[in-house]
């Protein structure tokens, strides 16, 4: 029996184009059945924030922080072209166009095809971020965790 190729993804981009890079990459991978890690980092947390303002006690950094970041993946600016917020309503309508899947739905699709999703619990301190305001079932862990699944990876990525 032959081990399950690994790959693994850091995404410390908040960048919708760069997420959806890292999730289609990783899409890619769990149907050539690889094991597959996304490890959230810093700004990439926020492709899984939920779409809605969850109310939890924060301090007021912390307050400002998550007012200042997208809320959910949908709402991310591009890397490029942004054009102070056209840009991805730009490319969300081409998308469109061409029947390409948006990447509310890539995150669904790799969650259905059992893509590990990990969120930075040291970033998730740092930008004040809990739990609650994230997606379910998602892993939360430090970097050892995630160089304990690159440590075997095939692929490893960082976007």
């Amino acid at each position: 029996m032959t081990e399950k190729k690994k790959t693994t993804i850091v995404l410390f981009s908040g960048d919708y184009d760069k997420a959806m890079a890292a999730y289609i990459i990783a899409n890619g991978a769990a149907a050539y059945d690889h094991e597959v890690t996304i490890f959230h980092t810093f700004w990439g947390l926020n492709a899984l924030r939920k779409d809605e303002d969850i109310a939890v006690k924060k301090g007021f950094m912390e307050r400002m922080f998550g007012k200042m970041m997208p809320r959910g993946a949908d709402k991310m600016g591009l890397s490029k072209m942004n054009f102070a917020g056209m840009g991805p309503k730009l490319i969300k309508d081409i998308m469109k166009k061409h029947n390409a899947m948006p990447l509310p739905q890539l995150i669904e699709m790799a969650q259905e095809q059992d893509v590990k999703l990990v969120a930075c619990t040291m970033t998730m301190d740092l930008l004040g971020l809990k739990q609650e305001e994230l997606l379910g079932n998602i892993e939360y862990a430090g970097v050892a965790a995630y160089l304990a699944d690159a440590e075997d990876g095939n692929v490893n990525l960082f976007i």
